[in-house]
């Protein structure tokens, strides 16, 4: 599995971002999804597209204003963001995991990150 994501970069608050992952040999996975982290704090799950049922969630703190879907003619998980603030900045990974978990927590498999700054 290998995954590539993109998309990050500077931003002022209220703007928005869409950052994308593409993924190769990921369709054997039970999940794919979307992480955030800053220094000194833990990796927050953020949204996650299950492979076999489509089902997406979005965690709570964010589903306001963030939105994860998935093309599979592209092989790429977005993650839409909007109304961005200072507090979103992070460097976003995406990650897949071989069995469920909430949030796609605990990945197998994660990406090199893109680092959002919103200012």
């Amino acid at each position: 599995v290998q995954l590539v994501e993109s998309g990050g970069g500077s931003v002022q608050a209220g703007g928005s971002l869409t950052l994308s992952c593409l993924a190769s040999g990921y369709r054997s996975m039970n999940c794919i999804g979307w992480f955030r982290q800053t220094p000194g704090k833990e990796r927050e799950g953020i949204a996650a597209f299950y492979i076999g049922s489509s089902i997406t969630y979005v965690a709570d703190s964010v589903k306001d204003r963030f939105n994860i879907t998935h093309d599979y003619d592209k092989n790429t998980l977005y993650l839409q963001m909007n109304s961005l603030k200072p507090e979103d900045t992070a460097m976003y990974y995406c990650a897949a995991r071989r069995k469920r978990s909430w949030l796609c927590n605990e990945g197998n498999y994660w990406g090199q990150g893109t680092q959002v700054t919103v200012s």
